[in-house]
């Protein structure tokens, strides 16, 4: 573990509080809507979420969490929401920006990875994390885009999640199953994990391709990567309820603060090690032009 103490920074401090979690009564509507089973509901100040098996989670600003249990439940199930849906309303809510991607640290500046569900954000983390790279975060970044011309990014509390495939790739001891109806598994980061809120360096699209390679975006292609599909998307204009121009705007400081690049690989357990070293060596040596250009 690097970092032995909790960073000064007042969103870590707000989100520690703001997720703490109570029993409670939930609303069945916000909003004037009325949310169903499997659903979730994001307006203003509220968001509430109902599964499937019965689980029902109230957040308001400033009130915390309320949970409403059925009698028999999961509590592994009730880790996932509170660590991916509800963390990343919350997180919204404050004013926060949370992206869906996985990440890891070095010379005091994030790397995060991105991409739709399967693309191998977390398993190339974990391989990462082998070579003296820590772990930031799996699945969720959260981002605070208060400082002009700085992403600033908190750091994650959540363990990896690898499927079996993805143990067996990259060497990783696995925990427990993720739940007994997901066959994933939690796995310790074999080179740590960081506490600090650290700046963002690169954000890097996983994609597939015939060769591996890892290219800057640049332009109106890096305002168009932004945008991706991922429920956190909707969240974030559920919750800022930005005008087309207030967007654009947001899109494009973004765009301007971070290097995009899109690394392309193709999809062979028998070439993962080698193109994971070829992301290796590109972030020690980004982390490298950034730490000599600061001097």
């Amino acid at each position: 573990m690097t970092g032995t103490q909790q960073p000064a920074h007042p969103a870590v401090a707000m989100l520690a509080r703001e997720t703490q979690l109570r029993e409670g009564v939930t609303p069945r509507e916000i909003g004037g809507v009325t949310v169903a089973p499997g659903k979730q509901w994001l307006h203003e100040d509220s968001f509430l979420l109902v599964t499937d098996s019965g689980l029902r989670y109230f957040y308001r600003k400033g009130e915390g969490v309320t949970a409403e249990r059925p009698a028999e439940y999961d509590p592994a199930e009730e880790y996932l929401w509170l660590n991916g849906s509800i963390y990343a309303a919350i997180a919204c809510i404050n004013g926060l920006y949370p992206i869906h991607a996985s990440a890891v640290a070095c010379g005091g500046q994030v790397f995060a990875f991105t991409g739709p569900s399967g693309a191998g954000k977390s398993t190339l983390t974990a391989q990462l994390t082998r070579h003296d790279l820590p772990m930031f975060c799996d699945d969720t970044l959260v981002l605070d885009l208060t400082q002009p011309g700085q992403v600033l990014c908190l750091p994650g509390h959540k363990r990896l999640k690898l499927w079996p495939d993805a143990v067996e790739l990259t060497g990783a001891r696995p925990a427990q199953q993720v739940m007994a109806t997901v066959p994933k598994f939690y796995s310790e980061p074999a080179g740590g994990t960081v506490v600090d809120v650290l700046p963002l360096a690169e954000l890097c699209f996983l994609e597939h391709g015939a060769e591996a390679a890892i290219a800057p975006l640049h332009g109106g292609e890096k305002m168009v990567r932004l945008q991706d599909d991922h429920y956190t998307t909707d969240m974030i204009m559920a919750a800022s309820r930005p005008d087309r121009m207030a967007r654009f705007t947001q899109l494009a400081n973004l765009a301007r603060s971070i290097r995009l690049t899109r690394f392309t690989r193709p999809r062979d357990a028998s070439r993962f090690a080698v193109d994971a070293a070829l992301v290796e060596r590109h972030v020690k040596a980004m982390a490298s032009q950034v730490s000599k250009a600061a001097q």
